[in-house]
């Protein structure tokens, strides 16, 4: 039985993984050269701590305050868009206290069944992406947060989850050679974190050893269907007949799925980061820097990672560089000896997250077509969810017993 694979990221990927191991006949295509996508620039995050969606009550009032900061972590870039337009309204319905409640288990679940699936990887030969299990520190300044980080607290605690709230003094303990300005933190026990680079370096190494076939250059330009099937793939260079289809297109998935004629509220959402070698600026664990939304990670060794900023724009536009002055900007606030220079533009990674309306991914077959399983809308937790992802989408396309429910992911909940 063979199976296409559109989009060569994390969640394409391990798709790839498990069909394989299941099995299928695994082609991936992807348009780029796999090299260049939103898995590999990101905070190496697995975290079941992230349990609340994007969508949830005062984010647009904060939303329109960031608007007037061209260095805020959150902006959405106004424009005639009729795609823009629906995505904005959904996503307004969508942030309510109702929501955040119903979407944390389902969060949960998915970010611990990943978690476990990238432990197995581990044990695999030609499997080493620096994972750690060092937790996350959530560090906050202000009293309004302080109290929130209760709140949190108590709910990751209802969820199972191993988190506790720390004084400054505690912090500054678990971190004696980095001056801290903050008030505290929740400290997340629950999560982990690898080297993004290094884990798609594996997969790309381990697949084709395994007969997955990684088809680098070939943009699809549509599908050819039959009987509720789509039988073949057509891209710019070739045809790819199939028994099963896997559109895991990130950013670029709203396109694709109305090619299939299904209507994917979805935006981009393009963040920044800047990743040091050898870095004098030394963190012995992961943290968010909860006022500015920036994420600072120790990874593989002697690497440190700083990145943020959510800019809903088009895949279009140039990159804004004021973001990472903002992001630079918030850790100096936070580290205060982290005198970091404003990088080189060749320096500055950015990327395009994939924004569903309601901060949940998309995992789920096509109601119209047979043998169509979408797999997308992580928002900033495709990595975080990319192995727990990859096993849904080969338990669904084997007709398996599900790890969770996946019906709050109904890519046409709409």
């Amino acid at each position: 039985m063979k199976c296409v694979i559109i989009g060569g990221g994390i969640i394409g990927l391990s798709s790839a993984l498990y069909l394989q191991q299941s099995g299928w006949e695994v082609t991936v295509l992807d348009k780029g050269d796999f090299s260049d996508n939103c898995s590999y620039g990101n905070a190496g995050y697995v975290c079941p701590s992230h349990f609340v969606p994007l969508a949830t009550p005062g984010i647009i009032k904060q939303g329109f305050k960031w608007m007037l900061d061209a260095e805020s972590p959150f902006y959405i870039k106004p424009r005639l868009s009729r795609e823009l337009i629906d995505w904005g309204l959904k996503f307004m319905r969508s942030a309510n206290a109702a929501h955040v409640e119903r979407s944390a288990i389902p969060l949960r679940d998915i970010a611990v069944l990943s978690k476990r699936m990238y432990e197995e990887w581990l044990q695999q030969p030609g499997f080493d992406f620096a994972y750690e299990q060092k937790g996350l520190l959530d560090m906050f300044q202000t009293k309004q947060n302080e109290e929130h980080a209760h709140h949190t607290v108590e709910k990751a605690q209802e969820l199972g989850l191993d988190a506790e709230y720390l004084t400054t003094e505690q912090v500054q303990a678990m971190e004696p050679q980095t001056r801290l300005n903050i008030l505290g933190a929740v400290y997340f026990k629950c999560d982990a974190h690898l080297y993004p680079n290094k884990l798609m370096q594996n997969l790309r190494q381990y697949l084709p050893l395994k007969g997955v076939q990684l088809v680098a250059g070939e943009e699809v330009t549509g599908v050819e269907q039959q009987h509720g099937k789509i039988i073949k793939v057509k891209t710019r260079k070739g045809i790819y007949e199939t028994n099963l289809v896997v559109v895991a297109t990130g950013s670029w998935s709203r396109g694709m799925a109305a090619r299939l004629g299904v209507n994917l509220p979805m935006v981009a959402g393009r963040g920044y980061s800047v990743t040091y070698e050898d870095a004098p600026y030394k963190l012995n664990h992961p943290a968010i820097l909860t006022e500015g939304r920036v994420a600072v990670t120790p990874m593989n060794g002697n690497k440190i990672r700083f990145g943020g900023t959510m800019e809903i724009t088009s895949l279009t536009a140039p990159p804004n560089l004021n973001r990472v002055k903002g992001i630079l900007r918030t850790v100096k606030s936070f580290l205060p000896d982290y005198d970091i220079p404003m990088p080189a533009r060749e320096q500055v990674w950015f990327g395009y997250r994939p924004c569903s309306a309601d901060g949940l991914p998309y995992i789920g077959r096509v109601k119209h077509l047979e043998n169509c399983i979408l797999a997308t809308g992580h928002s900033m937790l495709g990595l975080s969810l990319g192995a727990g992802t990859g096993r849904l989408v080969s338990e669904l396309a084997n007709g398996q017993p599900l790890s969770m429910d996946i019906r709050p992911f109904a890519p046409e909940r709409f």
